[in-house]
């Protein structure tokens, strides 16, 4: 799972999650996090500098 690193979720989280990845037509919970991980990141990677990464972060609510 994962490339070999192990992730725990929440039990009410991992229902979410497999409710929306049965809904989106995807193979495994696995891939759908995956994918979406995925398209998080490369949100990022346009940026230039870690402060521009930080204000993306901040506008997407994951830091304050």
């Amino acid at each position: 799972m994962f490339g070999g690193s192990k992730i725990k979720l929440d039990s009410e989280l991992l229902k979410k999650v497999k409710k929306y990845s049965d809904i989106a037509g995807y193979s495994s919970v696995e891939e759908f996090i995956t994918h979406a991980i995925e398209k998080e990141l490369a949100a990022l990677e346009d940026s230039d500098s870690e402060e521009e990464i930080k204000k993306k972060l901040q506008g997407l609510g994951y830091i304050s």
